[in-house]
């Protein structure tokens, strides 16, 4: 089964972590947070927004962006930023891919993103408005990518508690 990673570099908001913690729970994909991190694993407000679900999370941590990268060398790596000259929907994402977000207040180094022109990718939005929330830009991106996979080993059907769909 295809293994879909979404990085976060340096994250600076507890919540935004958490919640995007539960999007990797509900979906399978395995989470990398690198350090430094504006917070500790084990602050209430990450814990808070990811409850739940932090039994289900594949986690992995590493102590700079240069160990992860070391690591996970032979990667195939996407890189979600406000600075892209692609859009995300345009590209067909392989299976076992990393999907790299940068710091909240900050974004992904421009070091790494001129590096890596077509794999460097956006989020369609208005001129005015600076970004999107992390945690809704990982969940569109992470449905994107499941989408265009078929959804591997997730339930694309729901089921009702009080009728059955035949009788509707």
């Amino acid at each position: 089964m295809p293994q879909l990673n979404i990085v976060l570099f340096q994250p600076q908001i507890p919540q935004n972590t958490g919640n995007i913690a539960r999007t990797c729970a509900a979906t399978g994909a395995r989470l990398h947070l690198v350090k430094p991190m504006g917070f500790t694993v084990d602050d209430k407000k990450l814990k808070r927004a990811g409850l739940d679900y932090w039994y289900l999370l594949d986690i992995t941590y590493y102590e700079s962006t240069e160990e992860f990268f070391e690591k996970n060398r032979d990667g195939k790596f996407f890189y979600l930023t406000t600075k892209g000259r692609n859009t995300f929907t345009e590209t067909q994402f392989p299976e076992n891919c990393y999907i790299i977000f940068g710091r909240e207040d900050a974004g992904i180094p421009e070091e790494i993103l001129v590096e890596n022109p077509g794999t460097s990718l956006r989020i369609p939005m208005r001129a005015e408005a600076r970004s999107l929330n992390l945690s809704n830009t990982v969940a569109i991106v992470t449905y994107e990518v499941l989408r265009q996979w078929g959804y591997p080993g997730l339930l694309c059907e729901g089921e009702l508690t009080k009728y059955d769909w035949t009788d509707v």
